[in-house]
């Protein structure tokens, strides 16, 4: 099997009704691909419409030293800022696709077919798929083949209904993701309070419910492929 992840960011940089800036949450980013390149995967980084990928400056406001390192590797600051167009990758290349969150993939991750057709082939092949926080939000219209819905009846979490409230976005977003994710008939799990890291594994399903939870989605990934 490929030993590539493919990391996927958002391209929307601005929440439409608000005067207030959005993008990838950095860290969500930073401490999966640790865990991951450590592992000794590569990663290349797609967006729905390539290029550059805006960081939301609230994800640096709450950044830690591990993110702080990063954001000063020039490496890995380039290569977010000129990610592959997904209608030009191909899936064959990767054992694994990762939603990475932040309120901009509201905007352009459900409905991009390209993201859609990466994930069910890589899916179908045998491959990991996961996401953490708002990065689940990519996963709501995926098809299989056979025309079910890819999460249909998977164990999986994501940004709670709670914490979307307690940061005062739940009346700016276009819907809730563990309200959408309910509907769309997967089996919602989250941590016991707020903000504490929770990952799910239903099989190679890898779900994280919010940015504190991207190393524990990291590590399950790597086992996962292991596996």
């Amino acid at each position: 099997m490929a030993r590539k992840v493919l990391v996927v960011l958002t391209n929307h940089g601005k929440y439409p009704n608000l005067n207030r800036a959005t993008g990838v949450w950095f860290g969500e980013a930073v401490h999966f691909v640790k865990q991951v390149e450590q592992a000794g995967l590569q990663v290349d980084y797609v967006s729905p419409q390539g290029g550059y990928v805006p960081i939301d400056p609230h994800s640096l406001e709450a950044a830690d030293e591990t993110d702080w390192e990063w954001y000063a590797r020039r490496d890995f600051v380039n290569h977010m800022g000129a990610t592959k167009k997904a209608s030009d990758v191909r899936a064959d290349a990767y054992a694994a696709i990762y939603f990475v969150g932040g309120h901009g993939v509201m905007w352009d991750f459900p409905n991009n077919v390209d993201l859609q057709r990466l994930t069910r082939d890589i899916w179908e092949k045998g491959g990991v798929v996961s996401a953490v926080c708002h990065g689940v939000v990519g996963l709501l219209n995926v098809k299989l083949s056979d025309g079910k819905a890819m999460i249909d009846g998977k164990r999986l979490t994501g940004f709670s209904n709670e914490e979307e409230a307690l940061v005062q976005l739940d009346k700016q977003v276009p819907f809730l993701t563990e309200s959408a994710l309910r509907e769309r008939g997967a089996h919602y799990e989250k941590a016991p309070e707020a903000w504490a890291p929770f990952a799910v594994v239903d099989g190679r399903l890898v779900t994280g419910q919010n940015p504190a939870s991207s190393a524990k989605v990291g590590q399950f990934v790597v086992e996962a492929l292991k596996k």
